[in-house]
């Protein structure tokens, strides 16, 4: 997904919602109906600097959608801190709206709940057909072998950014390609108050994106493939003592860092304070925080040694924002309009170039909006080097508690504690160990 400030609180209670939908709430059966055909409620996700930017670019888009289709859209822009609690009542109640934006990460868990229609082969023809989507954007769309609980709206794709300025007075030409490079580098940029790479350590959501790029890396995947946790393997520890040492033993990322979750190493990025930070589609927040485009550069997210590719030479989780229907909608001709409209090849084109990201369809990639180098890198990560998080009703669990556990690490290693191999081992077996069974 593209924010990674969503509510812990939310994951926390999706096992708790899935488990009430099961038993008798949330939507069951057939599409929904078309008693109301002259209006849709839309809530989309923050995508923009603020809620009102995200207004300002959205609003003219669903007037043009009103005056092709006369369907009014009722439009509410939900915060990241908001949004997967807004949509874990609605389906358990009911009552939703009739299209939403959920994060990509949220697809199995919330296809779990049997709320969201699924989009068959019937429901794929009524917006274009399937081969429209970029594969690996679909493959963020649901459990795989299924079919998806919702379709790509926005991709996106981590990248190393860097700040030009800070680059150039330590003397560093270009930015580092392995982590070794990242490490090397970053020893001479943190100095003078100045420190290397930023981190947001209290985000959870932003932890797990970090730690499951390195898992891969380390040839370690978090879920077996039948899907159960398997948190503790040597790969995963690796994973994550590799990130939390960028603190704790290499000393680049800053110790007050452990306690950001709300995107303050981008603000930090653009006053000059640190040097580099890993991110998705970055350019509309620095620009909002008054940098120009030429103060910055993007490279491809560090890789363990080599060129960023599949397998183990993975460097990013294929981030992004899909787009679902409710099947209690009582406008189901409608909101498949409305689908079909916003994924079109021309809206793809308008919205994607507004928010910074990359058009998951394949014909608006072509645009030549596209073609500028910052987005080149995300566009080719996404090609090539990414991969989607678990598609299993249990990653929302997941983010929280292996999230969580890797907060708590940063902590310690903000407070001068050890990180040892043994104590990551045991904050993962902690967090496996509270998983739900199958």
């Amino acid at each position: 997904m593209r924010r990674i400030r969503a509510a812990a609180v939310g994951a926390v209670t999706l096992s708790l919602a899935l488990a009430a939908t099961a038993c008798g709430g949330g939507s069951t059966g057939s599409e929904g109906s078309n008693e109301q055909p002259k209006t849709l409620t839309y809530w989309a996700s923050n995508q923009g600097a603020s809620l009102e930017v995200d207004k300002k670019v959205l609003r003219p888009e669903l007037d043009k959608f009103e005056k092709q289709t006369g369907i009014k859209v009722k439009l509410e822009v939900v915060p990241w801190s908001d949004l997967l609690n807004r949509i874990l009542t609605a389906t358990t109640s009911g009552q939703g709206p009739d299209v939403l934006n959920i994060g990509n990460t949220w697809s199995a868990s919330l296809q779990s709940s049997g709320a969201l229609l699924p989009w068959d082969e019937k429901n794929f023809a009524a917006v274009g057909g399937r081969d429209r989507f970029v594969e690996s954007a679909l493959g963020s769309t649901g459990v795989q072998g299924q079919d998806p609980a919702a379709v790509p709206l926005y991709s996106m794709a981590y990248a190393l950014y860097y700040n030009k300025k800070m680059f150039a007075e330590a003397g560093i030409d270009k930015p580092p390609a392995t982590w070794d490079e990242l490490v090397a580098t970053g020893k001479k940029l943190s100095k003078d108050g100045k420190w290397a790479l930023g981190a947001e350590g209290s985000n959870l959501s932003n932890n797990i994106h970090q730690v499951f790029v390195l898992g891969k890396q380390h040839g370690a995947d978090f879920f077996t493939p039948d899907g159960k946790a398997d948190f503790t393997s040597d790969g995963a520890v690796a994973a994550v003592k590799q990130y939390v040492d960028l603190m704790a033993k290499d000393k680049i990322i800053a110790p007050g860092n452990a306690e950001y979750a709300q995107n303050q190493s981008l603000s930090d990025f653009a006053k000059d304070k640190t040097a580099m930070v890993l991110w998705q589609t970055a350019s509309a927040t620095f620009k909002a925080q008054g940098m120009n485009d030429d103060e910055w550069g993007v490279a491809p997210a560090p890789v363990q040694s080599g060129r960023p590719g599949a397998g183990q030479a993975t460097n990013s989780m294929v981030a992004g924002i899909n787009m679902a229907v409710f099947k209690n909608t009582k406008n189901i001709d409608g909101a498949k309009k409305f689908v079909k409209f916003m994924t079109s090849d021309e809206e793809q084109v308008v919205l994607n170039k507004a928010y910074g990201s990359i058009p998951p369809v394949k014909a608006a990639q072509q645009d030549p909006a596209f073609g500028a180098p910052a987005l080149a890198v995300l566009r080719d990560t996404l090609a090539t080097s990414a991969t989607a998080l678990p598609q299993v009703p249990e990653e929302s669990q997941f983010e929280t508690l292996v999230g969580t556990a890797v907060k708590e690490l940063f902590a310690d290693a903000a407070a001068g504690r050890p990180v040892t191999t043994e104590s990551v081992r045991a904050r993962l077996e902690k967090a496996q160990q509270q998983m739900p069974t199958k």
